[in-house]
């Protein structure tokens, strides 16, 4: 799939067909995920994989499409503005194919020297990220953040609201979305799921594992059989019982 070969208009349903035909043809792909410290996985995985080293492992494992490139430009701390700002750096030098976005974790917060943001502002620049990755060509997936504790981030309590704006976007601008506060919703049974969380706002590596088969349903990266996918199905089971 060459990215200057989208069709116009672009919509959710036409980039999955899209996505879903590119992995059935050799051509390779360039997988470009962004967005803040969730992403760029340091730390709170405590040595085990990030929910991008999951997807790299699933395409260029399991899926063999060795020449696919997996990219990983999230910086901890970002906000969207900052990868707005840093456009070429952080998106289009990689010529991507696929994008996705998961951020709004440090977007949220109320506190430190950083403006706080509404979440009007917030889907105003998500909107522009969308316009802005269309325009290269790629296919962009926008994941909601997933849960906070509330109690113990409060500067981070309304991550709700801005969860819904990224489902707001998705929905207006018709592209992917993979609603990762949901299913973390659903998996801590309406709350914070503890067995999943390093702390009050970064996911452990079970909490990685969740969003990797979260990330990778939603794509429809299913490989059949999946040494993989078992073994991230059983992290998140052995998290939630230890929780």
């Amino acid at each position: 799939m060459s990215n200057a070969e989208s069709p116009a208009p672009a919509s959710a349903a036409a980039d999955l067909q899209r996505l879903t035909a590119a992995l059935a043809d050799p051509a390779p792909l360039n997988w470009l995920l962004t967005g803040d410290s969730i992403t760029h996985g340091l730390v709170h995985t405590q040595g085990g994989r990030s929910y991008p080293e999951h997807l790299h492992e699933l395409v260029r494992g399991e899926l063999a499409r060795v020449r696919d490139i997996v990219v990983n430009s999230a910086i901890s701390g970002n906000r969207i503005e900052d990868i707005l700002d840093d456009w070429e750096r952080r998106v289009a030098s990689w010529n991507p194919d696929v994008v996705t976005l998961m951020i709004g974790t440090n977007d949220v917060s109320t506190a430190g020297v950083r403006p706080v943001l509404t979440a009007e502002e917030y889907a105003a620049s998500l909107r522009e990220f969308v316009t802005r990755a269309r325009g290269i060509g790629a296919i962009v997936v926008l994941q909601t953040p997933p849960a906070v504790d509330g109690l113990n981030a409060p500067e981070r309590a309304r991550i709700g609201e801005f969860a819904e704006a990224v489902r707001q976007v998705a929905a207006a601008e018709d592209v992917l979305l993979v609603d990762q506060y949901a299913r973390y919703a659903e998996l801590g049974n309406g709350g914070v799921p503890w067995g999943l969380m390093g702390d009050p706002f970064h996911p452990n590596a079970a909490g990685h594992a969740a969003l990797a088969l979260e990330l990778a349903t939603v794509l429809g990266i299913r490989p059949q059989p999946s040494r993989t996918l078992q073994l991230l199905e059983a992290l998140v089971a052995t998290a939630r019982l230890n929780a």
